[in-house]
Formats: structure tokens, C-alpha cells, sequence
């Protein structure tokens, strides 16, 4: 099998990536996307989108997608699908092996992102974007005087909490334990905010609802008798932590505990040389479309400067 030879080659295709091959292909250094069998990153999930700029109407998530591959694609980018299973160099340049093919590269931009910690219960795949979020801050404003649930107990879930009481009549909290595992100033502000009710020693056992009418209830288990319950909401925002995509590089580029890719101050730039990583693989703090975009921005300008100086040496 020929291997593909590229100066650029960037995997995944959400907004980081899909900034990148527009970036790197109005460059002319012709780049190379590579996607997996679900192309479009987390936004293919998100029916309504209305926080990102120039769509005062808003825009479905996967319409959004299909508009940035459209662009990249306008400028030359050469898109695939198929699934990288190794990366097998740890510098330029850069050897790929997917199940189709297999690729090699001058320098390789990571947009792989992150996928959100999932409990696996009943309707929580089947009614995801149809009142079942991970994001409060994308889809808080939906719920507008509605009943609203968090399931967690970290820092993540105690400020999704508090966010959504912005539009929200109240705000259930779950936690399976007694306690919250959150910082204690997360957790005192959440303490402290009327508009939460904290459910504790309790897990979320099913969600119902259709896609149609949206959330309707949610029953819930306790942690230790079992004895269940039913609570009536419009939303069920999962913020149990999320999951890096970034096992095809971890043995050799510097990860945090957690599995985030470290980059530079003010970077994209990794510990290897020629190899850049932006979007959710590497942001933990904000996981928004716009500044995973911003991050692809700074990727591409980066390996730009990458190439142009190394073809100057």
C-alpha cells in the first residue's frame, strides 16, 4: 500500500480541525484531514446552536459542521475518512497507519478532541440534544422558567449548576454521595444558591421522555436501599467529566493526569517538534466550538511558521 505524503496532515474534523484545513489550505501547504466514522466533532450532536458568532438566528450544529467542511474543502483541503490506529513516530516526520491507508508527514496538527464521561443510562443517548445536554453554557438558554437537572458532584457539575439557575426556575443537583467532591468554593456557592436542591446519596437510573416532547422525568435510584424515585424536569445536563481523545500519542507527547494534551503558554505547540494539538484535546477549562476554532487558528498559523522555518534552515 503507497503511503500518502503530506506537509500537513490534521485528524479530526470539529471546529478545531475544520479551522486548521482552512487556515493551512489557504497557505497553499495543501493539508490532508483525516476523520473517523463520525465526522463533525460533538456539534453533531447539538440540534441548536445560538452562541456561535454570525448566526443571530442560530444554526443546527451539523449544518454549522457541514458549512466549515464546505469552506476547508474551497480551499483545497483534501478530506478522508478513515481510523488512524498508530502513530508510530515521535517526530518529523510524522508516520501514520490508518485502516485504509497509511500516511506520513512534515508536521501533524492533533484536534481529536474530547468526548464527555456518559453514565450509559436509559435514554440518556437516545434524548441527547433533545433535553439531555453536556454543555450548560450551550444549551442552558433553552430551558428558559423550566425544571432543570445536573447529575454530578465535582467542580464541573457545581458551576453548570449555578449557571443554569440564570434560566432555569430551579436547578435539581444529584449526587450518588453525601458529600460533593467540588472545591469548597464551588461547593459553598452552590450551598448557598436558593434556586438548588441537592439530591444526595441518589443515582440517575433512567430518563424519559421522546425526542419530540423532550425530557419529561427522571427516576432515581438511592445509593444504598435502591428505593426510587421520580422528578418531573425539561433537562438532564450530564457534567460527570470528559474523556480527551488523545490515546494515539499519549506514550509520547506530554499529557496531564487526566489525559489533556500539554501545550505551551499561549500555544498549540506540544513537547514534540512539528507537532501541534488545539481544540478539547487539550483545552479542559472551556470546550466551547469558538475557542476550539481560535485554537485551530493558532495550529495552523504555528505549523505554517513551523515549515517556513525549517525550509529556511
Amino acid at each position: 500500500m503507497e503511503r500518502q505524503k503530506k506537509e500537513v496532515i490534521i485528524l479530526g474534523s470539529g471546529p478545531a480541525g475544520l479551522t486548521a484545513a482552512v487556515y493551512t489550505a489557504r497557505a497553499n501547504l495543501q493539508p490532508l484531514l483525516i476523520h473517523g466514522p463520525l465526522p463533525g466533532g460533538q456539534l453533531t450532536t447539538t440540534t441548536d446552536v445560538e452562541n456561535y458568532p454570525g448566526f443571530p438566528e442560530g444554526v443546527m450544529g451539523p449544518d454549522l459542521m457541514q458549512m466549515m467542511e464546505a469552506q476547508a474543502k474551497r480551499f483545497g483541503t483534501e478530506i478522508l475518512t478513515d481510523t488512524i490506529e498508530e502513530i508510530s513516530s515521535t517526530g518529523s516526520p510524522f508516520q501514520l497507519q490508518g485502516t485504509n491507508g497509511s500516511y506520513e508527514c512534515d508536521t501533524l496538527i492533533m484536534a481529536t478532541g474530547a468526548k464527555p464521561r456518559l453514565l450509559g443510562t436509559p435514554g440518556e443517548q437516545e434524548l441527547m440534544g433533545f433535553g439531555v445536554s453536556t454543555c450548560a453554557t450551550c444549551d442552558g438558554a433553552f430551558f428558559r422558567n423550566e425544571v432543570i437537572t445536573v447529575i454530578g458532584g465535582g467542580d464541573s457539575a457545581c458551576e453548570e449548576a449555578n449557571f443554569l439557575t440564570k434560566f432555569g426556575s430551579k436547578v435539581y443537583l444529584v449526587h450518588r454521595r453525601g458529600e460533593l467532591r467540588a472545591s469548597k468554593i464551588m461547593a459553598d456557592r452552590v450551598m448557598k444558591n436558593e434556586k438548588i436542591e441537592i439530591i444526595w446519596d441518589h443515582q440517575l437510573k433512567e430518563i424519559t421522555g421522546t425526542k419530540k416532547d423532550g425530557v419529561q422525568s427522571i427516576t432515581l435510584s438511592h445509593s444504598e436501599t435502591g428505593e426510587e424515585q421520580t422528578r418531573e424536569t425539561a433537562a438532564v445536563f450530564i457534567a460527570i467529566g470528559h474523556i480527551p481523545n488523545s490515546h494515539l500519542i499519549s506514550s509520547f507527547v506530554d499529557c496531564d493526569e487526566n489525559g489533556y494534551v500539554n501545550t505551551a503558554p499561549n500555544s498549540t505547540r506540544t513537547n514534540i517538534d512539528g507537532l501541534f494539538a488545539c481544540g478539547d484535546l487539550q483545552d479542559h477549562e472551556w470546550r466551547q466550538a469558538i475557542t476550539a476554532a481560535g485554537s485551530g487558528c493558532m495550529a495552523a498559523l504555528e505549523a505554517e511558521r513551523w515549515l517556513e522555518a525549517r525550509h529556511d534552515g
